[in-house]
């Protein structure tokens, strides 16, 4: 098997056999930016990416057996030397928190967990300061699904954001962000919510961690359920004024993904790409995104 034709499954499976587990059974969970497998054996889930992303995994791995040391509820890794390298891939292992039926945790439990988050201390391991759109910019500039009138579009319409971000102030200070929080980063472990997906962790204003519950309109999230959230945060970011400026370039973040897999043939992720350029352009918040 050649490097060019390892997929992202062969990689978790060769992981495997270097972590003494048996790949048998191995099946995917989802894929989005990283591709994520259950491994029934180990009762655990295999998280492979590719290999630029090393030292974001690598600062996963020791940000959350830190959180884990400090009592938060999150993800936890599971206890083997990883991150692990495989051709272009690098590969993580987690503990499987098997999910039962019925609603997935709400944002209350988000507000809860980033509350108890954004009290602790920096923690000792070397975080990135925190930048919108870092990895944005070169999918978009590479792109080869976008139009040429897109691609401006997206890169103009960044910088204005990046410009108008550089003025705002926050009330709430800087500190540990998880970088990437929204309720669907939450998992049910019993009664409890755990907190997963950290390779965006980073040092930076609080509030960009909460803007991206209020950015969920776009996905049906209702005022009830951004009230609940903000409750158990604590602070009501709806009432700050550099909320726009925040959940605008959040919308344009969630395009990321979406263009990538455009670039690799995907054509549901090309149309859902084509429909939110389209309501961006036109200032549309009313049409709900799909959410995958």
């Amino acid at each position: 098997m050649t490097t060019t034709s390892l997929t992202p499954q062969d990689a978790a499976q060769q992981a495997c056999e270097v972590w003494g587990l048996s790949g048998r059974g191995i099946s995917p969970l989802r894929t989005h930016a990283t591709s994520v497998y259950l491994l029934p054996h180990a009762d655990a889930v295999v998280r492979v990416s590719r290999d630029e992303h090393r030292a974001a995994a690598q600062r996963a791995i020791a940000l959350t057996r830190w959180l884990a040391d400090q009592g938060l509820e999150i993800t936890e890794p599971l206890d083997v030397p990883q991150p692990v390298d495989v051709h272009r891939y690098v590969i993580t292992l987690w503990q499987h928190y098997p999910q039962p039926g019925g609603p997935p945790p709400g944002p209350e439990h988000l507000g809860h967990l980033l509350r108890r988050l954004h009290q602790l201390p920096e923690p000792p391991i070397e975080l990135p300061a925190y930048r919108p759109h870092l990895a944005l910019r070169p999918s978009v500039e590479s792109s080869a699904a976008l139009a040429p009138s897109d691609r401006a579009w997206i890169l103009d319409r960044s910088d204005e954001l990046l410009d108008a971000y550089a003025q705002l102030d926050f009330p709430l200070g800087h500190g540990l962000l998880h970088g990437d929080a929204y309720p669907g980063n939450t998992l049910w472990d019993g009664t409890a919510a755990r907190l997963g997906d950290w390779d965006e962790a980073a040092i930076g204003p609080r509030e960009a961690d909460l803007a991206n519950t209020f950015q969920g309109v776009r996905f049906g999230r209702t005022p009830a359920q951004l009230r609940a959230f903000s409750d158990a945060y604590g602070y009501d970011l709806a009432d700050w004024p550099g909320i726009p400026v925040l959940t605008e370039l959040r919308d344009l973040h969630t395009l990321g993904s979406f263009i990538r897999r455009a670039d690799l043939g995907d054509l549901d992720a090309a149309a859902q790409l084509a429909f939110r350029l389209d309501t961006l352009k036109c200032g549309d918040r009313t049409k709900s995104w799909a959410i995958h």
